[in-house]
């Protein structure tokens, strides 16, 4: 695809299915070899393998070809500028120590944003998120809706906080883990109940597909939740942080609008910090 300073958006996406698809290909093949850790970063529960930087540099070669003038941001190797206003972001694989124990819920997560690399900001245009042992791939367009193998993805409607199921994930800091247990705590007395996958992309692209009702997630990185949020939102889930704000690392809930608001109140009652008492 050449280069152009007006990108369809629909070219956009199909590059980033066919890109992810590739991707997901390869890390599929280096999890049957057998996964090697290369290192550990910010705790030694935070761990990145071979694969990880294998595929990234893949994923990260096929777009500087199709789209030199964008910028890059990715988890496993240095951001890039661009000279087009848009930018990549990509987990190459997302859910790694599930990629590490054979846990078949890991995926491939490539978007491009325009408004650079801060997630209040951004403007989400076109993302992919791909599961290649279970062989879904889930698509979104800004404004085109979203689908999962092609057949369109709607988020639960109205559904009450008693009866919802809640995704949520926690931090590799054993300290931040404690405390998020402490809220989880809390939410899954008033909720249906409570779900854990270790994958922020596939648990928003759960929310769309109806699997789960809601999400929530603190100290999201950028490329965690780029292309998952926006399948999403096209699937008619809310996708905010705090009050309203924009979804960051401070916060992201996904779900429908009423019961966002009332997991939002549920946090805050839980005593999340930097959320105060709401009214329900």
């Amino acid at each position: 695809m050449p280069s152009s300073a007006s990108p369809d958006p629909a070219e956009l996406l199909e590059l980033a299915r066919a890109v992810a698809l590739e991707a997901g290909a390869l890390a599929l093949q280096r999890r049957r070899e057998g996964v090697e850790v290369a290192a550990s970063k910010s705790s030694p529960e935070d761990i990145v393998t071979h694969a990880d930087r294998e595929t990234e540099a893949l994923i990260r070669a096929r777009l500087a070809v199709a789209r030199p003038d964008d910028g890059f941001l990715g988890e496993e190797s240095e951001a890039a500028g661009g000279s087009s206003g848009l930018t990549w972001v990509v987990d190459p694989i997302d859910g790694t120590v599930n990629f590490l124990y054979g846990i078949p819920a890991w995926a491939v997560s490539i978007a491009v944003v325009e408004g650079g690399t801060d997630p209040s900001t951004w403007n989400a245009l076109a993302g992919c998120v791909v599961n290649p042992t279970s062989g879904e791939t889930f698509t979104a367009m800004r404004g085109g809706g979203a689908f999962l193998n092609g057949v369109r993805l709607r988020a639960n409607g109205a559904v009450d906080l008693a009866s919802a199921l809640i995704g949520t994930g926690f931090s590799y800091s054993a300290e931040r883990r404690v405390e998020q247990a402490r809220i989880v705590g809390h939410v899954v007395a008033v909720a249906r109940d409570i779900r854990r996958i270790g994958a922020a992309s596939l648990d928003l692209c759960n929310v769309a597909a109806g699997r789960i009702d809601a999400y929530y997630e603190r100290g999201l990185k950028p490329w965690d939740h780029a292309a998952g949020a926006l399948v999403a939102s096209e699937a008619g889930a809310r996708v905010s942080g705090a009050a309203g704000a924009a979804a960051s690392g401070d916060l992201l809930i996904a779900a429908a609008p009423d019961l966002a608001a009332a997991l939002e109140s549920a946090l805050a009652d839980a005593g999340m910090s930097g959320l105060g008492g709401t009214a329900r």
